[in-house]
């Protein structure tokens, strides 16, 4: 049914809806039942993620300032129980001038504070009427009061447990009673995985249960190889378009069909990433072909050797006719430039160049 506010805004008022739990293992089901029986029409829910604490104040939660800023004057505000809201008895008054500020009639559905109208003001000074503001104290106070019962009879339980030796946190997946039993069993040679199995619990649960006994007894498994990790290498395209053509595993082909074409000059080379054992077949198919062979072994080096050099730059001396006038590079005339007489030459960085130029002829 809808809900007709008395700040006068009617039934197109819109109900916001507002749900909180106080931690992730608690669960909204029964403010669902509630705001369900309710019978309200088109709400719009804001719900609180369960990481806020219930000692956060109400208006510094995420959920319940989206709503402030989503509502509009005339708009109700339906809550299944206050204290899903607030508890404190400070919270709870800023809460209503809040909403009062903003002209939003709060509606609870469930719980003492669901017979209190909590819009009743004073005609003359706008507070909260006396009596509203005695009960909703005294109710605040006494929800204070059970939140902090509970806290103090909790921590009474646990410490009483620690006292008699019990300890907190998950209970062991193996019984106490049957620890023996996996311990006894697990000397005589039974495995983890069998004992898991036997017993219906998880491996980790067997391996806490006979943690003393793991460094002497603990079972390896044999001839177990070591995980081979990714190699990257460099293939020459020649190798690469003859292993193309070669009848390879689909391990080797698909190692090739994923490597990266590196442009290198007028040729190429394949980057292939694989492990040394794919690596390893694709070396031994290569030496295989003649033709792969031969190009590794004929491959030119990338510098001729400083004879071939030597004797590249005496075979184009100029002519013996002229005399020649022997400079360094920094007394070359222009338009001969020293990357100019090497390119000619034959000579490929030099770590000493000496330049000729032609002299003229004496015309004695």
């Amino acid at each position: 049914m809808g809900s007709i506010s008395p700040y006068g805004r009617g039934p197109s008022a819109a109900n916001l809806v507002y749900k909180r739990v106080s931690t992730d293992q608690q669960s909204t089901a029964r403010q669902n039942l509630v705001l369900h029986e309710a019978g309200i029409e088109d709400p719009v829910v804001f719900e609180e993620d369960p990481g806020p604490s219930s000692r956060l104040h109400p208006l510094q939660r995420p959920k319940f300032r989206e709503l402030l800023a989503y509502a509009r004057p005339g708009d109700t505000v339906h809550i299944s129980e206050m204290f899903r809201l607030v508890r404190g008895t400070g919270h709870i008054l800023d809460v209503l001038d809040v909403l009062h500020r903003d002209r939003l009639a709060p509606r609870i559905h469930d719980g003492a504070f669901s017979a209190i109208d909590l819009t009743a003001r004073h005609p003359r000074t706008g507070e909260l009427l006396s009596t509203v503001k005695f009960m909703v104290q005294t109710l605040a106070a006494a929800g204070e009061l059970q939140r902090d019962l509970q806290r103090e009879l909790t921590y009474d339980e646990l410490r009483a447990a620690e006292a008699e030796g019990s300890k907190g946190g998950r209970r062991p997946a193996v019984a106490a009673a049957k620890t023996a039993d996996v311990r006894a069993a697990y000397l005589e040679g039974r495995s983890i995985a069998a004992l898991a199995r036997d017993h219906h619990v998880s491996r980790g649960a067997i391996r806490t249960a006979v943690a003393d006994l793991l460094p002497d007894h603990a079972a390896t498994e044999e001839d177990s190889p070591a995980p081979e990790l990714p190699v990257t290498l460099d293939m020459p395209g020649k190798v690469a378009d003859f292993l193309r053509a070669t009848e390879l595993d689909d391990a080797e082909r698909a190692a090739l069909d994923k490597g990266v074409t590196v442009r290198r000059g007028q040729g190429y080379t394949l980057r292939v990433i694989a492990v040394p054992a794919v690596h390893l077949r694709l070396l031994a198919a290569a030496g295989r072909s003649t033709a792969a062979t031969a190009f590794l072994r004929s491959r030119p080096s990338a510098r001729p050797a400083a004879s071939t050099r030597t004797a590249s730059a005496r075979s184009h001396r100029p002519d013996h006719d002229h005399r020649l006038s022997v400079n360094r590079c920094t007394d070359v005339p222009r338009g001969r430039t020293r990357s100019g007489w090497r390119r000619r030459q034959g000579v490929r960085k030099p770590r000493k160049v000496t330049c000729f130029r032609l002299a003229k002829p004496s015309r004695s």
